[in-house]
């Protein structure tokens, strides 16, 4: 039988009129792991996630396309029947570059990607002073992606993202969502929504097509959750800060601790072995053991003496 890619999935997702997508943001391993273990059937990897956690820097267009797709990869093979949607920036250049990128994000497995209008010296959606392309550029782009797609074959899905709203207005980035639709992209992407009415209104200006919500809370879009989102007609909703977020305050705890009390203090059931067993342990001692091997005869758990 035929592989079912996570794009088709997703792609099938989307044009279900009963499907919603929850989708938390992830920016290593652990975290995506950790996300999977407790049932979401989406991830999202963050751009600013990857460039704080790939090289200690804030989301200012630092990452390359070989960082985010290195990356995406990654992610996108911990689980690869699991849709990834990934941050592609601004595609990382001209038509050119923009193609070579869906090229590189379908082959590594990603389901989706999203790419914005903002020039290559980029910035996180909820900084302000954002600097745009002209809406031609930006289209551009859009049809350079969609092209590569499906020149391809392949049926990654993508976004596109207008960060207007900040600079030009509303009516402005309606218009270049409206001509990325012209264009072939498959979902529209209203970055920094400033209230709930807004979030409506962009729904029904839409209508039809498919729309995520980007849900930075304490950025520039008020505090909406998943089910509220669904009700008011996004089809798709990420978290990029749901793990970056809570892995800053733990770690910064446990590091202060650790420099006060010189151990870090970690609770009983957190061993080796726990960590481990999240990444996947019993599932690699199965596959040794179902191809015959020995490695494992004895366990690997240790027996505590004090």
């Amino acid at each position: 039988m035929p592989i079912i890619t996570a794009a088709t999935t997703l792609r099938r997702a989307l044009q279900d009129p009963e499907c919603f997508i929850s989708a938390p943001g992830v920016y290593d391993g652990v975290s995506a792991r950790i996300a999977l273990s407790v049932g979401f059937d989406a991830l999202y990897m963050t751009g600013a996630g990857t460039a704080a956690s790939v090289h200690g820097q804030a989301d200012l267009g630092i990452c390359t396309l070989n960082d985010m797709r290195t990356n995406a990869e990654t992610l996108a093979n911990i689980s690869p029947s699991t849709p990834l949607i990934a941050d592609a920036d601004t595609g990382y250049g001209g038509p050119i570059m923009v193609a070579r990128t869906t090229e590189q994000y379908s082959r590594s497995g990603v389901a989706a990607f999203h790419i914005e209008d903002q020039v290559q010296t980029k910035r996180c959606g909820h900084l302000g002073g954002k600097i745009l392309v002209d809406t031609d550029t930006y289209v551009t782009r859009i049809r350079a992606a969609v092209q590569a797609r499906q020149r391809m074959g392949s049926d990654i899905v993508v976004i596109a993202r207008t960060d207007a709203l900040q600079k030009h207005g509303y009516e402005e980035s309606l218009d270049r969502l409206k001509a990325a639709r012209e264009a072939g992209a498959d979902v529209g992407f209203l970055e920094g929504i400033t209230s709930r009415e807004m979030a409506r209104q962009v729904v029904k200006d839409l209508e039809g097509w498919p729309l995520v919500l980007n849900m930075v809370e304490h950025g520039a879009t008020p505090s909406i959750s998943a089910q509220e989102a669904k009700e008011i007609g996004f089809k798709l909703i990420i978290f990029p800060f749901a793990a970056l977020g809570p892995a800053l305050t733990a770690i910064r705890s446990g590091m202060e601790k650790l420099k006060k009390d010189g151990l870090p203090g970690l609770s009983e059931d957190m061993t080796p072995q726990t960590l481990f067993r999240v990444c996947g342990l019993d599932e690699s001692i199965k596959v040794d053991a179902d191809a015959g091997g020995g490695a494992f005869e004895e366990g690997v758990d240790l027996k505590r003496t004090g």
